[in-house]
């Protein structure tokens, strides 16, 4: 289900915002929330200056990937075997963790 996400550092075009977002997060959840989101950005090309201006989103908002980020053997080994085994996940007790 998580397998096909996009890279950390990756640039990307979502529906709805005015800005371009970098990817700087997969798999999150806003803090006291239930949701799961994909991924969490930061505006580009600023980055993460405050933590009120991320934003959160999934895969199916992606409009167009302006630029993929660094695939270096890490992450193709995190998005194959940790993001790969993933299934459906979940808010417990603040912490995400896989549905039963």
């Amino acid at each position: 289900m998580y397998k096909d996400l996009l890279p950390i550092g990756s640039v990307v075009n979502v529906k709805g915002a005015e800005r371009n977002l970098m990817i700087c997060g997969r798999v999150v959840a806003r803090d006291g929330a239930d949701d799961v989101y994909d991924y969490v950005a930061c505006l580009y090309p600023e980055g993460l200056i405050d933590v009120s201006e991320l934003y959160f989103f999934n895969h199916n908002a992606v409009v167009e990937c302006l630029h993929k980020g660094y695939e270096a053997q890490e992450e193709l080994d995190f998005r194959e075997h940790v993001l790969g085994s993933l299934k459906e996940v979940e808010v417990v007790d603040g912490q995400i963790v896989p549905k039963e």
